[in-house]
This record gives C-alpha cells, structure tokens and sequence, in this order.
C-alpha cells in the first residue's frame, strides 16, 4: 500500500498506524441498527463514517470485508437488561408481527441509506437468523466457568471476569469501585450483581420473539450477538470495530468481555467510534420534541426545518466535522453545509471549461498528495474540505483568467474533485445522472431557455424575465454568459 493510513485507536486511546492482520485483506464490523423505527440523523452519521472508511481503504488498495449487523431481537428498552424488547414492544402497539416490524424498518433504514449514498456492505447478518451460534458462545462462556444460570437466564459474571481480565479496558471505567459500591442483590433480581449482563433472557409468558435452549425457552442478550456475527464472518481476531461512541459502554465493553472467554483474545485491533450529533447544542430526542427522521429532512416536513434539504446536503454536513467530534445540527448549519457544498460541485463541473495554457502559474500537483494526508491522518475530512476549497479557488480564478494552467494541471484537477468529492467522500452530482428522465428534463430546462435568448433578441423582456422568474422561482439558478447561458439546480 503506498498510504500509510492511520486512525484512532479508542482502545489504547492513540492514534496508530493500521497494520491489517492479513494485507491486503481487511475485516471491518460496524454495529448496525435495531430495526424498530425510521431512521435518523443519529443513523446517518455512523453510516456516513465508516462508508467512507469503507470506501478509502478500498481506494488506497485493501480489499474489505464489510459487515453490518441489523438488529431484530435481544434489544431491550434498558441496557441493564430490563424491560420489554424494543421491537415486540413496537409489534404489539402496531398489532404485527415482530418480523414485519423488522421488514418494514429495515427496507426503510436501506432506502434513506441509498439516498445518502451509502453503500452496501459485503454481509448484513441479521441477529435472529444467529441465535443457534448465539446459544453456543453463550454454553462455552457457561462452561468456562464465567457465566452463571439464575431462573432460565444466564449472565456474564463481570466480577469473577475482572479477577483475570480487565473488564472496563475500553471504556476505562473503574470496575472495582462499580463493583465495591454494587450492593449484593437480594433475591427480587436475577443477577448476583447489577453490572453482570445476560447472555440469555428467560422469556416472559408474554414474550412474543423466544427460541428454545438449554436453560429456557428465551432470546439471546443484545451484546452476544455482535460477538458471535463478528467473529462468524470475520474470524476470532479481525482490523476494526466501528459503532457509535454511545455504544462504547457497556455494549462494546461487553463485547470485548465475551470474546476475550470465548477466544482466549480481545479479537479487535482498532476500535473505532463516531461522536454524538447534538441539535442546537441539545441531546437529540423525542421527549426533546428535537428528534428529526431522515425522510422529515427529505421532504423538509418536520417544524424545525425551513425546507426539504437534498441528502446529498446532509451527507456533506456530517462530513463537515471530524467524525470524533460532535456534530450540533441547526439549520444555519445545514444552509452553511449547502452552500459550501454547491461551490464545490460548481468548480468540480467548472474544471472542464478552464481554457489551456502552455504553462500553469498556479501549484496543482501537491494538492493530492495533500488530501490523501488529510484522509490518512485518521480520517480528516475538515482538512480535506479544506484543500478542496483550494481546488475551487484555482478553478474559479483560472476561468476568470487570473491563473494559467497547463491541461495536465486542469484534468490534474478534474480528477481530483472526482476522486476525493465524488468517489471518496460520496457526494453525488445529480447533473451526471444521465438516465432517460433526466435527459427530457434538461432538454425541457434547455428549450425554456433558448426560448427567453430569442425573447431577448427580439427585446420582449418581459417574457424573458418571465421565463426566468419562474425558473428562479422553483429552484433554478440561470446565469447569463458570453456564449449563452448556464443553468443549475439549486
């Protein structure tokens, strides 16, 4: 590999140098989501993140196994293993079956996905269609001597765990003061201790979603599955481990504890987690009556909103700031993301008309080696953004004529928005959509406006201003030129 990528390790809290275990292969899990409602900014953000990790390492030669869980069973309402299971809870308020509460949130989580540009991952395993492997890592963690069987259910016994191991290693939580200041359960609770976690859920006689074990008929823990679908796909020691840092604790913590009896090994080598998105610098939530589905940005429907924003938009206002920083949405900032955005493609499309010269006055060469940096050092994308914006000056001041390029130094350009705006960080230019709809409507938009250039020769202003009024109206932008006109979408 001729980058040299490095990225921050939350479990030695450094940035390290990625060494992949089998180059140029690499094994990358990113926890998914629980598929019981639409899909949010929330979703986006870690999707949009590893997407474009996805999407470098393939760039800079690895070949990448993606996987993605989606979870459909074993998520309660509370970490600490209490309360019903999300998605029966939403089954049985709708009256449907858990699975077409699955189907239903799942085909809505891809369809935002798709519009945000996100792409597939290589596996999408599902946590219900692993219970059986589920079952099994939780009788081998039983059998080690970590677990213990209280009514049917079994739990991870975190403080025989911690005399051996270190339970709290990614999180750096002091676990022996938890565990000194854990009262010792009186028989109302399953658990000897409340920071132990299940592996397995005795299910209720209400419990709609239950398989048959060993222990009880039931349904597996939430944080056994991501150990068990990592690993089945990945094997027992993989690259990299992405969610949520809201997940850092005790989900990944978790994790690390069930891999680390299972396979004698923490299994991981880089950890890597995206920061929160805040909402006028306010927790994102429903009580908070701040909470805003992806389509309600689409359509622009939610109260917050000024206006429906393209995906592509929200895609760049994520981007925007490093993903281990926290994101705070407003819609200045959205109008900000979208402006910033436009300039970008503009000089992307621009690149095309810069006239040649026989020799440049400007440096163009280094800003790709520029921008593979930006993106090596752990992903940096407001650096990124930053040299981009570089590109675009060049662009702009060479079309006005105050900078000469060389043709070398514009398609040097051309290919340097298309390969770091379009392919890496995924920012689609819909003018490029040449299908057949596409071609009628610029044809449509092109007629409109040779129409208003022959009004004008005849000086019947009032038409041409007519055409391009309404035009401006609905969201066009019309330039006049030296050669005609240009026209774009806002």
């Amino acid at each position: 590999m001729t980058q040299q990528l490095v990225i921050y390790n939350t479990l030695s809290r450094e940035k390290e140098i990625f060494k992949p275990l089998h180059a140029p292969h690499v094994g990358m899990y990113v926890c998914g989501p629980t598929v019981y409602g639409d899909p949010h900014l929330g979703h986006a953000r870690p999707a949009i993140t590893f997407d474009l990790l996805f999407r470098y390492l393939q760039h800079i030669g690895y070949k990448v196994r993606y996987v993605r869980n989606i979870t459909d069973v074993g998520h309660l309402e509370n970490d600490a293993d209490d309360g019903e299971d999300k998605i029966a809870k939403k089954a049985r308020i709708e009256e449907l079956e858990p699975m077409e509460v699955v189907q239903f949130y799942t085909n809505s989580y891809h369809s935002a996905m798709d519009k945000l540009n996100v792409l597939r991952p290589s596996i999408e395993p599902s946590a219900s269609a692993h219970v059986m492997e589920q079952i099994e890592m939780t009788q081998d963690i039983l059998d080690k001597g970590f677990a213990y069987e209280s009514n049917g259910s079994i739990y991870f016994d975190v403080e025989k765990y911690n005399q051996s191991h270190d339970y709290g290693i990614l999180s750096r939580r002091d676990i022996e003061e938890i565990l000194e200041n854990t009262r010792q359960l009186d028989g109302q609770d399953e658990k000897r201790k409340s920071i132990d976690f299940a592996l397995w859920k005795k299910a209720s006689p209400e419990h709609i979603m239950r398989w048959k074990s060993p222990w009880s008929e039931g349904f597996p823990g939430w944080h056994i599955e991501c150990s068990v679908m990592s690993t089945r796909y990945l094997g027992d020691e993989f690259d990299i481990h992405g969610g949520g840092l809201d997940l850092l604790f005790p989900h990944h913590e978790c994790e690390i504890a069930q891999n680390t009896v299972a396979y004698g090994k923490k299994s991981v080598h880089y950890w890597m987690h995206n920061n929160m998105i805040t909402v006028n610098g306010t927790k994102m939530g429903k009580s908070m009556g701040n909470f805003i589905n992806l389509d309600e940005f689409f359509d622009g429907s939610h109260p917050l909103l000024d206006k429906a924003y393209d995906p592509m938009t929200i895609r760049f206002f994520i981007l925007q700031s490093h993903y281990r920083s926290i994101v705070d949405f407003s819609t200045d900032a959205l109008h900000s993301a979208e402006i910033a955005m436009k300039r970008l493609m503009d000089a992307s499309r621009n690149s095309s008309k810069i006239p040649m010269s026989e020799s440049s006055t400007v440096e163009v060469k280094s800003l790709n080696k520029k921008c593979h940096d930006a993106l090596n050092d752990d992903l940096n994308t407001p650096i990124l953004i930053a040299h981009l914006f570089e590109a675009a000056r060049i662009v702009n001041s060479a079309i006005a004529g105050v900078e000469k390029l060389t043709q070398e130094d514009i398609t040097a350009l051309a290919d340097l928005f298309q390969t770091f705006l379009h392919d890496l960080m995924g920012i689609k230019d819909k003018s490029d959509l040449k299908d057949t709809n596409y071609e009628a409507f610029e044809k449509a938009v092109n007629m409109l406006l040779e129409m208003r250039q022959e009004a004008k020769q005849r000086k019947d202003w009032a038409t041409s201003d007519k055409i391009r009024d309404d035009l401006t109206k609905i969201g066009f932008t019309i330039k006049d030129t030296a050669e005609g006109f240009e026209w774009s979408l806002s």
